[in-house]
């Protein structure tokens, strides 16, 4: 069942102008040296003036303007716990892990229908999911290495996936075969990332923090998925998450895929979910009872951030890693998405 929470507060504080961007950075769909499983363990936890200035975050509007907006936490419960593990294991080095578990979403009845209509394109070579009727979620990554905003990002568009009409591009030379997706392509007016993503209580680029969000130009009449705060392992049917997205090895087809989660620390899910890069980014979700209703709803738990390579004990491993939706992170997006924290007081 999913339980409500009392969402903590994020309220803006100032905003202020920055220079612009360079839009110089290459798109790394897989990141390399981050923090991992066991790097996770020995993290402090944050103190409020630490998640201040992590959840602070930079907007860049499509004219190449950005602004930094400095936010204040109110109403949070600080859990002194470490960042936690519930098992450990060792994962080969491929991104396919034994059979390849993933299914290519060809029947335009379902690639055209809730939930697996809300996956979208980003022009990057990423994926996302759309959140509300202009707003879609991304990774950072996709749109900024840690130093700078990519190429791809100044002028940024999504794809969103809409039904091929009976005929169409048969007589054009090349042109994808029926049960492929084509996309309508809508330009994104501005860009949230948070400031935690370019500096992280480690030094270095925070997994934590590796989601984003897009604003739309122009809003789509689709059904979105509403935002839902991560349960525990414990708490999840099976330990099993679902996501859709494009994976590069598979051009122009829909791929889903479900998998259950191996470990998780406060931010992260660890997992062995089939993903090649072009699924980055896409959202994590899960299909839980409303409260008091015999309705399953789904909702999106988490972002996938893609393929990761670590150093553990000396030695290079692998994971397929998504962030989590915290109490906090769902006050930031929620803030982002509506202006204002006043309807997001319970998540």
């Amino acid at each position: 069942t999913w339980h409500l929470k009392k969402i903590p507060q994020i309220v803006s504080k100032r905003t202020f102008s920055l220079d612009s961007p360079k839009f110089e950075a290459k798109t790394k769909l897989e990141l390399n040296s981050v923090c991992g499983i066991e790097c996770q363990r020995k993290l402090p936890v944050p103190n409020l003036s630490d998640l201040k200035d992590l959840l602070s975050y930079e907007t860049v509007f499509e004219n190449g303007t950005r602004t930094l907006t400095e936010v204040n936490v109110l109403g949070l419960g600080l859990d002194p716990a470490r960042n936690t593990t519930t098992r450990k294991s060792l994962r080969k080095k491929r991104q396919i892990y034994g059979t390849d578990s993933r299914f290519s979403i060809y029947d335009k009845r379902f690639m055209t229908n809730f939930p697996f209509n809300t996956a979208v394109k980003i022009s990057t070579g990423c994926s996302g999911i759309l959140i509300s009727p202009k707003h879609v979620l991304t990774a950072a990554h996709c749109l900024h290495n840690g130093k700078d905003y990519v190429k791809g990002s100044k002028r940024l568009r999504v794809g969103l996936m809409k039904a091929k009409a009976r005929g169409e591009g048969r007589k054009r030379k090349g042109a994808k075969r029926n049960g492929m997706p084509s996309f309508q392509w809508t330009r994104v007016k501005s860009t949230h990332i948070p400031k935690g993503w370019f500096k992280s209580v480690s030094g270095d680029i925070a997994l934590d923090y590796d989601y984003a969000v897009l604003e739309l130009k122009r809003p789509h009449k689709r059904k979105y998925m509403e935002l839902g705060i991560s349960p525990t392992i414990k708490m999840m049917p099976g330990s099993m998450i679902h996501f859709s997205g494009f994976d590069n090895d598979r051009s122009g087809q829909l791929v889903y895929r479900f998998c259950s989660i191996s470990d998780e620390s406060n931010d992260l899910f660890y997992q062995y979910c089939d993903a090649e890069p072009g699924s980055t980014g896409s959202g994590v979700y899960l299909r839980l009872k409303e409260p008091n209703k015999k309705k399953w709803k789904r909702k999106i738990i988490a972002v996938y951030s893609g393929h990761q390579w670590v150093d553990v004990n000396g030695e290079q491993q692998d994971y397929n890693v998504a962030v989590r939706i915290t109490p906090l992170k769902y006050a930031q997006i929620c803030f982002w998405i509506h202006g204002n924290d006043e309807n997001c007081t319970q998540g």
